[in-house]
């Protein structure tokens, strides 16, 4: 049996892993219906782009245009930053290097890779169930609404803990990883005020994770740095090609964001019909509580359907949204 790389290195699990799932029960990674992840199952588009975007390197007007599009899409400040980065991952592993030794304190349950980063960078880190004091630390994580459980933090009391971080070189971190179907909660707009660092996904609402794009904003004072330590040349061509065109589609994101809604509300119904209580998630997954989820994720994963597990809540299902009809079938009759 294959081990995954997540195994091999000792790296947090995540969704989207189909090729241990064939490993584990068998089933060719392309018979699986994958609702691991927070992706969104109907992609951008991709028509076509420039031959010339693969045969050279990156250029600077492609990066301009990329980094306008997404700063006119974010509704950036004249004082905010931007830079681009190969996905938030990237993001995530840089900024632990830029600070010395630091208390970090993470909202969560959430995505364990910052906590894991943080970690391994050598610094102090804590999970927190509320929004700390602000001299209690150095750097505060939250992921704004949260995975796996939808949880939204009150953007006014957000912008409050920056500032307050700020007063003493502190750092406030907002993933807005899937904040695309609820931009009321985006904090991207104060991009700018000091201490302030927003993360955005670009692959979760575009449903182009393969592409590997992702943006930092905020006060010049940390993005440079950052800009500089992710190095030349981190994006490809054909992701700034086509990252620029679609979040300068506005007539796509709002389709999107009203299918989402109503995918949403469908796979709610369907998750209650079975008898499996929904207790959060955003318009890209559902989180159900079940008293035996390990033997509900294994008994599914027998049918080819793929869904999150997690080892810290034993009553835990993640559920993606199903894509189509015929999807919403699948999983109807496996359940």
């Amino acid at each position: 049996m294959t081990a995954s790389l997540n195994h091999m290195t000792d790296n947090p699990c995540h969704g989207g892993d189909l090729a241990s799932a064939e490993a584990r029960f068998g089933r060719p990674a392309g018979q699986w219906l994958d609702l691991s992840t927070g992706i969104n199952p109907n992609p951008y588009p991709i028509t076509d782009f420039a031959p010339e975007a693969l045969a050279r390197l990156p250029q600077e007007p492609a990066e301009t245009g990329l980094l306008g599009a997404a700063s006119a899409y974010f509704q950036l400040a004249s004082n905010a930053a931007i830079t681009a980065a190969p996905g938030t991952q990237a993001i995530i592993q840089w900024l632990p290097t830029l600070r010395t030794k630091a208390r970090v304190g993470i909202l969560g349950p959430t995505y364990a890779e910052h906590e894991f980063c943080w970690r391994a960078a050598g610094h102090s880190v804590d999970t927190l169930s509320a929004l700390p004091e602000p001299s209690d630390l150095d750097v505060c994580i939250a992921v704004n609404p949260n995975s796996p459980d939808g949880r939204r933090h009150d953007p006014a009391a957000l912008l409050s803990l920056a500032q307050g971080l700020s007063a003493n070189g502190g750092w406030l971190i907002v993933d807005e990883a899937f904040v695309d179907p609820h931009p009321e909660l985006s904090l991207a707009g104060a991009a700018g005020q000091k201490g302030l660092i927003v993360l955005r996904s670009f692959g979760k609402f575009f449903g182009l994770a393969g592409l590997r794009l992702g943006f930092a904003l905020g006060d010049a004072g940390i993005v440079e740095p950052l800009r500089r330590a992710i190095g030349p040349w981190a994006i490809s061509g054909p992701a700034m090609e086509i990252g620029a065109r679609a979040i300068m589609d506005a007539a796509w994101i709002d389709a999107t964001r009203k299918n989402l809604r109503s995918a949403a509300a469908r796979l709610n119904g369907l998750l209650a019909q079975h008898g499996l209580n929904v207790v959060g998630g955003t318009d890209l997954f559902r989180l159900v509580e079940h008293s035996n989820s390990k033997d509900l994720f294994r008994k599914l994963a027998e049918q080819g359907i793929l869904t999150r597990s997690f080892d810290y809540r034993e009553d835990w299902l993640r559920f993606g949204l199903p894509g189509n009809d015929a999807d919403f079938e699948r999983l109807h009759a496996a359940l």
